[in-house]
């Protein structure tokens, strides 16, 4: 594959958020965090407000390669009024939603390789009348997937976990469980695998919902009831899964190397451990979709937006995970 990729498409966020500092940094730093062409999708203000490097206000991302080492590449979405750093407005999130639904339109039709999103503050889209539960279910929608059937990776250096239930309370997640929604979030996962990281063969570790991976039924029932039949399932179409496991000593190193991706069953149980290994590096990646999707793995952080104390390695690894993905797809088709 000789032909380069399109630009990636990165949208700011929430413009009184981090995100315009950690975009900004990262083409600062560009050459050696070792990042590809993208096109920053957000309100210029947000940047200048915070940031004094070069701005190269694009209209097509045809213009993005040609511009890249002259000025950060930013296709510009107004918000109605001012940002100020830390203080977020509902002009802010009426930008960020605007500058996600244009991002994703890019990479929809093919002229950005893939979309990375900035943080936004859900209970901001919330009060603008956002229905979605976050960024991931408002771009399934937008690539005409159901939410049921993409997964959320949150991957690092030497971990990728994908939980099975994500943002709901811990007393709702053993009614969420069934068979049948194991089996889907192990299936995008298997094929995320093969397809965006180029794994002919990928091995899945199955968490058990409670401990000890329920001790044969003493302390739960759900890894005989619900999460096994799953993994027998998906064993006999040919994937390569193991568990139910106890989630206690599925993450050290040893245990690590065993598997390529580990299924867990609740929100804390993937992010933990992912979080603990790789705070500074973790990577948000939506699987299922017909587009590539990343994002870094952390929020707003209003309390220190536009003090220069934002790290920016974890859009960096966005960043650069999105692009080896979408090389991954363009060779897989």
């Amino acid at each position: 594959m000789n032909s380069p990729l399109p630009p990636l498409a990165v949208s700011l966020g929430d413009p009184a958020g981090i995100g315009p500092e950690v975009v900004a940094k990262c083409w600062d730093s560009r050459h050696a965090l070792g990042l590809p062409p993208f096109v920053a999708v957000g309100d210029p203000r947000s940047l200048s407000e915070i940031w004094d490097g070069p701005i190269a206000i694009v209209t097509d991302p045809r213009e993005v390669a040609p511009a890249f080492d002259q000025g950060l590449p930013l296709l510009a979405v107004a918000a109605a009024g001012a940002s100020v750093a830390g203080q977020p407005t509902t002009a802010g999130a009426h930008c960020s939603l605007d500058s996600l639904e244009l991002a994703v339109g890019l990479a929809r039709s093919g002229s950005c390789a893939a979309v990375v999103t900035g943080p936004v503050a859900k209970h901001q889209l919330y009060a603008i009348g956002f229905t979605h539960p976050g960024q991931t279910e408002f771009v399934a929608e937008r690539c005409g997937v159901s939410p049921g059937n993409v997964a959320m990776m949150l991957a690092g250096p030497t971990l990728r976990t994908v939980p099975v239930t994500t943002h709901v309370a811990l007393r709702d997640v053993p009614d969420m469980l069934s068979p049948a929604l194991i089996e889907a979030r192990a299936r995008a996962t298997l094929r995320g695998l093969q397809r965006q990281f180029g794994i002919e063969e990928p091995r899945l570790a199955v968490a058990g919902l409670n401990p000890h991976a329920g001790e044969n039924g003493a302390l739960g029932r759900e890894e005989i009831e619900l999460i096994a039949p799953a993994i027998e399932t998906l064993r006999a179409e040919g994937w390569l899964v193991e568990g139910p496991l106890p989630a206690d000593t599925m993450f050290h190193a040893s245990a690590r190397a065993r598997y390529d991706a580990a299924l867990c069953m609740y929100h804390d149980q993937a992010l933990i451990p992912l979080k603990a290994l790789h705070f500074e590096e973790g990577v948000n990646l939506t699987l299922g979709l017909p587009i590539v999707r990343t994002a870094p793995d952390h929020g707003t952080a209003f309390d220190i937006a536009g003090e220069d104390r934002a790290d920016p390695r974890a859009m960096a690894a966005a960043i650069r995970m999105a692009a080896s993905c979408a090389r991954y797809r363009a060779l897989n088709g």
